[in-house]
């Protein structure tokens, strides 16, 4: 049994973390933190949560908070979690910060967040955790950065192609789309009903902070520099991602590009991840598929010289709250989808 604690619980991927480590059989939830205007229950914050945890989500104070837990869920925004963390691994505490915060290297995170970063001697002690690639290194990780919601779909729909080498790495373009809970809990008029409700719209067209994150990944598996094109949109739903990637094949790769051989490449490449699901011929994810679980699902379709991959994640799950948990499982030596199946 581990004890927990939850920095900035009262988010939407606070709330989320919260309810699956209340169904986590080797967890104790001890800790809970966020700027609330009073600390009261966090069962009366959200009230789902009665009779499962009953306990007081206190006002930030972290001298406070590394006494009362082992491992630390960092739900906070932006800029924010580069504050808080250099106390907690002082103090010999776990940490998965669930921000941008320890993703990107210094120069790259002052680019695209705005701000330089308070934080940088522990950006290369970050463990960047997609389990499905980098479950080696998260295994020994003291400071995890769980990764983006756009980046995860993304990654995992792009990954097969780029370990195998097959794909014209200058023409790949993602097309994303999320609800609006990806933008976290927060009032701005972009986000209130009248304004998302019975309306669709790219945004930050190539220019979305996921984007360097997504090409990070994409770098270290392929083994050189990539830059896709990406395009976010926001969609009128409370959660989930659709992403589609389009890439061309490469010269003398388009006769092993059946749609059969493709999706055997994928169940191959996935064959052992318990949260990564690829479709039959002709079968293609939907958002609503994917809902409330931690699954990411993934169809495959070859056309002429171009394959269009399409994978489906709930943001507020795989694509965070549920992904944290699954890294937590593998940092402690848990079953990985305890909590999540």
């Amino acid at each position: 049994m581990i004890k927990v604690g939850v920095i900035g619980a009262t988010g939407y991927t606070g709330e989320e973390i919260i309810k699956i480590l209340a169904g986590h059989k080797n967890v104790e939830i001890t800790v809970l933190q966020a700027v609330v205007e009073k600390e009261e229950l966090i069962s009366d914050i959200f009230p789902a949560l009665k009779g499962r945890v009953e306990l007081v989500c206190q006002k930030p104070d972290i001298a406070k908070a590394t006494q009362g837990a082992e491992l630390f869920f960092l739900a906070l925004p932006h800029r924010v979690s580069m504050k808080v963390v250099p106390a907690l691994i002082e103090a010999g505490k776990k940490v998965i910060d669930l921000s941008a915060d320890y993703r990107l290297e210094a120069d790259e995170y002052e680019k695209w967040y705005g701000e330089s970063h308070k934080d940088k001697a522990n950006i290369p002690k970050a463990v960047y955790g997609l389990p499905e690639l980098f479950r080696n290194e998260i295994k020994k990780a003291k400071l995890l950065a769980n990764p983006g919601c756009y980046p995860t779909g993304a990654a995992l729909a792009i990954t097969p192609l780029l370990k195998k080498g097959c794909i014209d790495t200058t023409s790949v373009i993602i097309d994303a789309k999320s609800g609006a809970t990806g933008a976290g809990r927060k009032a701005l008029l972009a986000l209130s009903l009248s304004e998302v409700n019975e309306n669709l719209k790219a945004y930050k067209i190539n220019e979305h902070q996921h984007k360097p994150e997504i090409n990070m990944v994409a770098s270290k598996v392929a083994g050189r520099k990539i830059d896709v094109i990406f395009v976010p949109h926001l969609v009128p739903m409370n959660r989930g991602i659709l992403s589609t990637v389009y890439a061309g094949i490469l010269p003398g790769n388009s006769s092993a590009f059946t749609a059969d051989g493709a999706i055997e490449l994928y169940r191959d490449f996935y064959k052992n991840e318990p949260f990564v699901k690829v479709m039959g011929k002709g079968i293609f994810p939907a958002i609503r598929d994917v809902q409330y679980t931690n699954l990411c699902n993934i169809g495959v379709k070859v056309t002429g010289s171009k394959i269009i991959i399409v994978s489906c994640i709930d943001n507020l799950l795989k694509g965070a709250a549920g992904q944290a948990v699954q890294n937590m499982n593998i940092m402690c030596g848990f079953d990985e989808t305890e909590g999540l199946i």
